[in-house]
């Protein structure tokens, strides 16, 4: 896909993960049953998980699909940090619903992320979100090891966010 900053696009739904970037890979119960899958599957695929927890989502389209343009921005003012991507796959089965997309240039990272939401075989229902990523700007580089910090950090707030969101 065209604008992409990577060119390991659709890695996210592979294992293992590409290699010379930082691996990401958190997965959180967030309740029981198929309603529930449905209810998460539903704020992830409309961007309403991330507007939830506080994220600015710009996007093409009102659900995640291929090749949907989006804009994830964080903070305010001068210090808003914007993050262009590109929804590369998404997934929608009986047991799994989400979708992953890609950073494009002017993106503060290199690489890809994927928020999924799935049934398993006990009833449960887990939030797992797979990325790589490398830093493509100073701001990124300087922040160094505090990046993957951030990253699990939004994660989890993501996490509870969306438990609230599915069981609500």
């Amino acid at each position: 896909m065209t604008g992409l900053n990577y060119p390991e696009e659709g890695g996210t739904r592979r294992t293992p993960l590409p290699p010379g970037y930082h691996h990401l890979h958190e997965e959180l119960p967030i309740g029981h049953g198929p309603a529930v899958l449905a209810a998460a599957g539903e704020a992830i695929t409309t961007f309403r998980m991330h507007r939830a927890a506080g994220t600015r989502i710009r996007s093409d389209a009102p659900r995640a699909a291929p090749g949907v343009g989006v804009e994830v921005s964080l903070g305010v003012g001068p210090f808003r940090l914007r993050a262009p991507c590109t929804v590369v796959w998404t997934v929608a089965e009986e047991d799994r619903i989400g979708f992953g997309y890609g950073a494009r240039k002017g993106h503060p990272e290199c690489g890809e992320e994927a928020f999924v939401a799935e049934l398993r075989h006990d009833g449960s229902v887990w939030f797992t979100v797979t990325a790589f990523s490398r830093p493509a700007k100073a701001v990124t580089r300087l922040a160094g090891p505090l990046v993957p910090v951030f990253q699990r950090q939004y994660v989890r707030h993501l996490g509870r966010t969306l438990r609230r969101l599915a069981n609500s």
